[in-house]
Protein backbone atom coordinates (compact mmCIF):
# COMPACT_ATOMS: atom_id res chain seq x y z
CA UNK A 1 0.00 0.00 0.00
CA UNK A 2 2.65 2.20 0.85
CA UNK A 3 4.92 1.76 -2.72
CA UNK A 4 1.63 2.24 -4.38
CA UNK A 5 1.04 5.27 -2.82
CA UNK A 6 4.67 6.46 -3.08
CA UNK A 7 4.13 5.88 -7.18
CA UNK A 8 0.99 7.41 -7.41
CA UNK A 9 3.10 10.91 -5.41
CA UNK A 10 5.49 10.84 -7.92
CA UNK A 11 3.78 9.78 -11.08
CA UNK A 12 1.67 13.01 -9.61
CA UNK A 13 4.76 15.31 -9.02
CA UNK A 14 6.55 14.24 -12.33
CA UNK A 15 3.32 15.02 -14.44
CA UNK A 16 2.88 18.84 -12.53
CA UNK A 17 6.14 19.53 -13.21
CA UNK A 18 6.38 18.44 -16.84
CA UNK A 19 2.94 20.73 -17.38
CA UNK A 20 4.97 23.54 -15.36
CA UNK A 21 7.75 23.61 -17.19
CA UNK A 22 5.96 23.78 -20.69
CA UNK A 23 5.54 27.01 -22.27
CA UNK A 24 3.07 28.07 -24.56
CA UNK A 25 3.70 29.26 -28.17
CA UNK A 26 0.78 31.65 -27.88
CA UNK A 27 1.38 34.84 -26.25
CA UNK A 28 -1.73 36.59 -25.57
CA UNK A 29 -0.89 40.04 -26.64
CA UNK A 30 -4.50 40.61 -27.43
CA UNK A 31 -4.69 44.47 -25.91
CA UNK A 32 -2.02 45.55 -28.31
CA UNK A 33 -4.48 46.88 -30.70
CA UNK A 34 -6.38 49.18 -28.12
CA UNK A 35 -3.25 51.93 -28.13
CA UNK A 36 -0.75 53.12 -30.36
CA UNK A 37 -0.51 54.58 -33.33
CA UNK A 38 -2.07 53.05 -36.66
CA UNK A 39 -2.56 53.57 -40.35
CA UNK A 40 -5.40 52.97 -42.89
CA UNK A 41 -3.33 52.25 -46.54
CA UNK A 42 -5.71 54.01 -49.38
CA UNK A 43 -7.70 51.90 -51.09
CA UNK A 44 -11.10 49.94 -51.24
CA UNK A 45 -12.93 52.82 -50.47
CA UNK A 46 -10.48 54.61 -48.06
CA UNK A 47 -8.54 56.91 -47.93
CA UNK A 48 -5.25 57.05 -45.92
CA UNK A 49 -5.92 57.12 -42.44
CA UNK A 50 -3.46 57.75 -39.42
CA UNK A 51 -4.94 57.03 -35.85
CA UNK A 52 -3.90 57.52 -32.77
CA UNK A 53 -5.20 55.65 -29.91
CA UNK A 54 -5.33 56.31 -25.75
CA UNK A 55 -7.37 55.49 -23.25
CA UNK A 56 -11.16 56.02 -24.39
CA UNK A 57 -10.12 58.83 -27.14
CA UNK A 58 -8.95 58.04 -30.87
CA UNK A 59 -7.69 60.73 -32.99
CA UNK A 60 -7.93 60.20 -36.81
CA UNK A 61 -6.20 62.62 -39.54
CA UNK A 62 -7.73 61.53 -43.36
CA UNK A 63 -6.58 63.93 -45.83
CA UNK A 64 -7.02 67.31 -44.14
CA UNK A 65 -9.58 66.75 -41.47
CA UNK A 66 -8.70 66.00 -37.98
CA UNK A 67 -11.73 64.13 -36.21
CA UNK A 68 -11.89 62.85 -32.55
CA UNK A 69 -13.75 59.66 -31.48
CA UNK A 70 -14.81 58.20 -28.47
CA UNK A 71 -13.93 54.43 -28.38
CA UNK A 72 -15.50 52.34 -26.15
CA UNK A 73 -14.10 48.18 -26.37
CA UNK A 74 -16.57 45.30 -25.82
CA UNK A 75 -14.05 42.70 -25.58
CA UNK A 76 -10.79 42.31 -28.06
CA UNK A 77 -12.45 41.70 -31.12
CA UNK A 78 -15.08 44.42 -31.01
CA UNK A 79 -15.24 48.35 -30.41
CA UNK A 80 -17.67 51.20 -31.01
CA UNK A 81 -16.89 54.63 -32.46
CA UNK A 82 -18.33 57.63 -31.52
CA UNK A 83 -17.64 60.71 -32.91
CA UNK A 84 -17.33 63.43 -30.13
CA UNK A 85 -18.23 66.79 -32.44
CA UNK A 86 -20.27 65.33 -34.61
CA UNK A 87 -20.50 67.72 -38.43
CA UNK A 88 -23.35 65.34 -40.17
CA UNK A 89 -26.17 63.34 -39.89
CA UNK A 90 -24.22 60.52 -40.80
CA UNK A 91 -21.23 61.13 -37.59
CA UNK A 92 -24.16 61.12 -35.28
CA UNK A 93 -24.48 57.00 -35.49
CA UNK A 94 -21.61 54.95 -34.21
CA UNK A 95 -19.77 53.06 -36.18
CA UNK A 96 -19.19 49.29 -34.91
CA UNK A 97 -15.91 47.90 -35.84
CA UNK A 98 -16.16 43.54 -35.47
CA UNK A 99 -12.21 42.28 -35.75
CA UNK A 100 -12.03 39.55 -38.15
CA UNK A 101 -8.28 38.52 -38.35
CA UNK A 102 -5.36 39.23 -36.95
CA UNK A 103 -1.81 39.36 -38.11
CA UNK A 104 1.45 40.33 -36.76
CA UNK A 105 1.22 43.81 -36.52
CA UNK A 106 -2.52 44.39 -37.96
CA UNK A 107 -5.95 43.26 -38.75
CA UNK A 108 -8.76 43.10 -40.60
CA UNK A 109 -12.09 44.36 -39.42
CA UNK A 110 -15.32 45.47 -40.96
CA UNK A 111 -17.14 48.28 -40.10
CA UNK A 112 -20.50 48.95 -40.11
CA UNK A 113 -22.37 52.87 -39.28
CA UNK A 114 -25.24 52.74 -37.06
CA UNK A 115 -27.92 50.27 -37.85
CA UNK A 116 -27.63 51.06 -41.78
CA UNK A 117 -26.90 48.29 -44.10
CA UNK A 118 -23.55 50.26 -44.77
CA UNK A 119 -20.60 47.89 -44.41
CA UNK A 120 -16.98 47.86 -45.44
CA UNK A 121 -13.97 45.53 -45.12
CA UNK A 122 -10.31 47.08 -44.37
CA UNK A 123 -7.07 46.07 -42.41
CA UNK A 124 -5.56 48.54 -39.97
CA UNK A 125 -1.72 48.35 -39.33
CA UNK A 126 0.20 49.39 -36.01
CA UNK A 127 2.74 51.81 -36.85
CA UNK A 128 3.88 53.29 -33.07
Amino acid sequence: LYRSLMKKAIYIILGILTLASCKSEFEDNSDRFKVGVFEIPAGKGFVKETIIRKDSIQISKHGNHIDTLSIKWKNNFFYTLKYINPKTTLQKDPMFVQINKIHKESYDFTVKIGFSKFKKKATIYKVK
